[in-house]
């Protein structure tokens, strides 16, 4: 395949995979909705995945802590994913399935919002800590991506990405991310 054709092909399919995407405004607007009223309220957003879902955790984390349009005060909200010395003494010491269900263990609260990242929806740490969320009273959402995977049965709600192709759900992952930052900026401000 031409080099030309490689780009022209990815471009096409990230359109199409964002024209798919409105048709999950309401589920958008919802989850952004449950944010703005659990910030509001004084609780926290956790967000967690592996690899890129790891850094879309961080990405939007931040986009809550520090800023995403608006001069305003910090949300409260923490990637799982950031914590190396966290992820690499609980994976040694338990196994990588609970690098994740420790930290909601110790750090979550009721009110509390848990965000499980995962393109397949099949990642088993990711699905540890989202029925250690629940089993402590902790609201849960799944960004999530191809059928759904495991992940789609547990959460209380989901954002499902319609597609196969990993890259194009990581980048609808971060749209509908930014656009839940943007409602909650709104709503809370």
């Amino acid at each position: 395949m031409e080099i030309e054709d490689i780009i022209s092909s990815s471009i096409d399919a990230h359109i199409d995979v964002v024209d798919r995407l409105r048709k999950s405004a309401s589920k958008i607007k919802d989850i952004a909705l449950l944010f703005a009223g659990a910030l509001r309220d004084g609780h926290k957003i956790i967000f967690f995945g592996n690899g890129g879902s790891a850094s879309d955790a961080q990405h939007l984390s931040a986009e809550l802590i520090g800023r995403f349009k608006k001069k305003r005060k910090p949300l409260a909200s923490i990637a799982l994913s950031a914590n190396t010395s966290t992820i690499t003494a609980v994976g040694n010491d338990f196994g990588f399935k609970d690098v994740f269900s420790f930290q909601i263990e110790a750090l979550a609260r009721k009110g509390d919002i848990a965000v499980g990242i995962s393109t397949s929806g099949n990642s088993e740490n990711v699905i540890t800590a989202v029925l250690k969320a629940k089993e402590n009273g902790i609201a849960t959402v799944g960004f999530l991506g191809r059928d759904g995977g495991k992940l789609i049965d547990y959460v209380d709600t989901y954002l499902l990405i319609d597609s196969d192709d990993t890259a194009r759900i990581q980048e609808a992952h971060i749209l509908a991310g930014h656009i839940i930052c943007e409602i909650v900026e709104d709503e809370v401000f």
